[in-house]
């Protein structure tokens, strides 16, 4: 049993129902003999990964959906050895660089160049290249990327790279004048209300006009925490009717439990309390910069303008630190340390 948002991901261009210009675009890319290095950015939920997705099978045909996952061990210079997962199919693999830490240039350098050196097992594929698709680019540390450009422009006649990313600032500018620029944009709360007007239909039940509207508008028009949301609450109610917003999922609720702790006591035990809160949250895979966020602006809903200011102060500087780091948990408790300690000092007056 999958949860929604993977059941019905469309798998073709065709099957996209959005954004009909890009779709037109990516299947002229598909159709060219020369398929250029591609960097889709976008903001998060508004369907990069399953455009990438579906250019690959437009490219090469449905066998890129038969994966493969491997566990490959690498040793640092120190001795140290890691251990990272691969999502590989004849034709592509792909790579998340938040998975390697501080030592993603050496790893991503060794991946790609063991790729570039093999052929193409289809000798009947339309293209002889295999393609390295690198999610969340934008976590690459300056060194990994300024190697990534080297070994683009030695490796263009074996492998092409599609990079995704949230924020295209984050990506150095030599590597964004090597790939074509593709922007993909959230979708309207039209287009996200006739989607899950689609879904609930196959899964048949009635999903009111005016709830999907406050969906798209809870989620921000993100359409993959839309039709979370959407599941999360049809599972819950059974009459959709009587329903004017979608319940919260279960990690938002628990960063609102973390701000009423914050706000009702600023002690030692109480931020021991909250890490327990913060543990739980990264071990369902909840991204540490996802629950900083979301602690910040729930942080921000319960203060008057001069804390507000002072939260996102603390965690502009802690989000920065948190990147250049390993250890997430320890800045975001440092996170929640400041605050307290910021907050306690503003209703003393000391």
């Amino acid at each position: 049993m999958s949860l929604w948002t993977d059941k019905y991901r469309p798998t073709t261009l065709d099957q996209l129902t959005y954004h009909k210009g890009l779709t037109q675009q990516l299947k002229q890319l598909a159709a060219s003999e020369n398929v250029p290095h591609m960097l889709f950015y976008g903001p998060s939920g508004a369907g990069k990964k399953t455009r990438v997705a579906a250019i690959l099978r437009e490219i090469y045909g449905p066998g890129v959906e038969k994966l493969k996952v491997d566990e490959r061990q690498f040793a640092t210079p120190s001795r140290k050895k890691l251990v990272f997962t691969i999502v590989s199919s004849n034709y592509h693999l792909e790579l998340n660089p938040s998975d390697l830490g501080m030592y993603d240039r050496v790893i991503v350098q060794d991946v790609i160049k063991g790729i570039a050196s093999t052929k193409q097992i289809d000798a009947n594929a339309k293209h002889q290249f295999k393609v390295v698709i690198i999610d969340q680019a934008d976590e690459l540390t300056r060194e990994a990327q300024a190697a990534l450009r080297r070994t683009m422009e030695k490796h263009t006649s074996t492998m092409r790279l599609i990079l995704c990313c949230n924020s295209l600032s984050k990506i150095i500018a030599p590597i964004r004048s090597r790939c074509l620029l593709i922007r993909v944009a959230r979708p309207s709360e039209r287009e996200i209300s006739t989607t899950l007007q689609t879904v609930a239909q196959q899964e048949k039940f009635v999903l009111p006009p005016q709830l999907a509207l406050n969906i798209a508008n809870h989620t921000q028009c993100n359409l993959r925490a839309s039709l979370l949301a959407l599941e999360s609450t049809a599972v819950r109610r059974s009459n959709l009717d009587e329903v004017q917003k979608p319940d919260r999922v279960d990690w938002e609720i628990v960063i609102g439990k973390i701000v009423k702790m914050i706000i009702e006591e600023q002690t030692p035990a109480k931020l021991l309390a909250i890490r327990t809160h913060l543990y739980q949250l990264i071990t369902h895979c909840i991204q540490p910069s996802l629950v900083m966020k979301n602690l910040s602006f729930e942080l921000a809903k319960s203060m008057d303008d001069k804390m507000k200011r002072i939260v996102f102060e603390k965690a502009a500087f802690h989000e920065h630190r948190m990147r250049r780091g390993q250890k997430h948990i320890f800045h975001l408790e440092a996170f929640v340390a400041s605050i307290m300690h910021e907050y306690k000092c503003y209703r003393t007056g000391v």
